[in-house]
């Protein structure tokens, strides 16, 4: 078996891995229940939600494109159909690249008004990969007992593509996308699409304050947590912002604050598709 590196979704998911088809057979899919009707799978990409019911199947998120067969067998464990729904949470490859083959498959894709432009920009008018649904600031998604409630974040992860995060009711748990990274270390804002530090920020408070102790927590990616876990992505996140905030007082150029490696203090393990120097770049540019 093929073992990537633990950040490495992300490196593939922007271009910087080229996985070839026997690294996707490779890969370890694993299936946990964390509710009654709620699964997550997880593979390689974003963290994939599972609700399934007397209504069907339905996802939030896909991963990527030459997963879809490996995915959809782990799905037919709980469930025989194809999910009569995908949401994505945001436009990113590792979270749509499945889109195309679930709707070839009879599934209607749902997102936020702005992952359909990029989606579009990208595949083209008429495409497959395209949401059939779209929204603006929220929806609700009444199926298999369950009440989801998606809620749109400005400015947080990213924005053009309108970062969604889905609460479902009667599992008590909530699927954050990549507005949460649990992997240990700070995570990626995509400034160029609009993401910034104080975005994620506030979308991390607004989330703590709709959930309560027994609220299961589905990262974009990492493992499955709670809310105590989520509090302390907070605290870094807020620190990591002071520590930034001082490194750049007196109009300190970005090549300054870079060189002085401020986030050392940290003492955080990056990965190599996100080192140091690139979270510190990023984190400037946000709070410039």
């Amino acid at each position: 078996m093929i073992k990537l590196a633990r950040n490495s979704f992300a490196a593939i998911a922007f271009g910087l891995i080229n996985t070839s088809n026997a690294q996707a057979d490779a890969i370890e899919f694993k299936l946990q229940e964390v509710a009654k009707g709620l699964h997550v799978l997880f593979g390689q990409g974003g963290n994939i939600a599972i609700s399934s019911g007397s209504d069907g199947i339905y996802i939030v998120d896909d991963q990527f494109a030459k997963l879809s067969e490996q995915i959809k067998a782990k799905i037919k464990t709980i469930q025989p159909n194809a999910p009569e729904f995908v949401i994505n949470t945001h436009h990113h490859g590792d979270h749509t690249g499945g889109n195309e083959n679930f709707a070839q498959a009879g599934s209607h894709v749902i997102a936020h008004h702005n992952v359909y432009k990029r989606l579009e920009q990208k595949h083209g008018d008429g495409s497959d990969y395209l949401p059939t649904l779209t929204f603006g600031s929220d929806m609700k998604l009444h199926f298999n007992q369950e009440h989801a409630h998606l809620w749109h974040y400005h400015h947080a992860h990213t924005d053009g593509d309108g970062d969604a995060v889905i609460f479902f009711d009667r599992a008590n748990a909530v699927h954050m996308g990549d507005i949460y990274f649990n992997l240990g270390s700070l995570p990626f804002v995509d400034v160029d699409s609009g993401g910034s530090l104080d975005g994620v920020i506030k979308a991390v408070q607004n989330v703590i304050k709709k959930i309560d102790d027994k609220t299961t927590v589905i990262p974009g990616h990492g493992p499955v947590t709670d809310k105590q876990n989520l509090q302390g992505y907070l605290a870094l996140l807020q620190k990591a912002k002071t520590i930034m905030l001082d490194a750049m007082k007196n109009n300190t150029s970005l090549e300054e604050v870079v060189a002085a490696h401020p986030l050392q203090v940290l003492n955080l393990n990056y990965a190599n598709w996100l080192p140091e120097e690139r979270v510190t770049t990023l984190f400037y540019r946000s709070l410039k």
